[in-house]
């Protein structure tokens, strides 16, 4: 079979209801969308997209976990010293994505990323599974391992260390993501979709209506 055109057959009719009555804000329309993804009972609907790119221009993108979200912005914590934590120290800005296809919605989320604090930091980490925060110091994340047996010792080591309450590490926390544009999308029939776009101006959200 002709691979270009089996994936030219493979579409899908999106009918899904217009897009019409928004808030006036991204975080309440956020928050109304993402209890709809929890009710639907997608699997990981805080699962996000995080594009990054070098001081060099160079992009990269991962799927990571939505921690929190407020008016201050999207957080989510990792190794600062992995690809996407030297991505951000280099060039603080981001883009989110959060795929909910099941629904025929997509949200992006573009803004400027920083650190949160240390005190919300060492908040959250506390509230992980042991074994999550014995990870966090096992693993050098995004560094070269020479097998996984490597991995494996060094999480089995600091497990004899530290049985009960490992500390923070230094090096891990959270990120933030203060957006500066947060389109909202719903698949619509004849691939006409509805996009609707917040954009900050002036203190202010602007809401733009964008062609398909």
């Amino acid at each position: 079979m002709d691979s270009r055109s089996h994936l030219a057959g493979l579409r899908r009719s999106y009918n899904g209801e217009p897009l019409l009555d928004v808030a006036d804000d991204p975080v309440t329309q956020f928050t109304r969308w993402f209890a709809d993804a929890v009710d639907a009972g997608l699997p990981e609907p805080n699962a996000m997209i995080l594009a990054t790119s070098s001081a060099g221009g160079r992009p990269s993108a991962r799927t990571v976990l939505l921690k929190g979200f407020d008016e201050q912005g999207f957080t989510f914590f990792t190794n600062y010293e992995s690809r996407k934590g030297r991505d951000l120290a280099e060039n603080p800005r981001a883009c989110l994505l959060f795929p909910w296809h099941p629904l025929r919605r997509q949200v992006r989320v573009e803004g400027r990323a920083s650190r949160v604090s240390r005190e919300e930091t060492e908040k959250y980490f506390r509230s992980r599974p042991y074994g999550s925060r014995i990870a966090a110091w096992a693993s050098r994340q995004s560094a070269v391992l020479r097998s996984r047996q490597e991995l494996d010792d060094r999480f089995a080591e600091l497990a004899e260390r530290w049985p009960e309450d490992p500390p923070v590490p230094e090096f891990w926390g959270g990120i933030r993501v203060a957006p500066v544009e947060v389109e909202f999308w719903q698949g619509r029939a004849d691939r006409l979709h509805d996009r609707l776009r917040y954009r900050r101006s002036d203190g202010r959200w602007v809401i733009e209506r964008l062609a398909p």
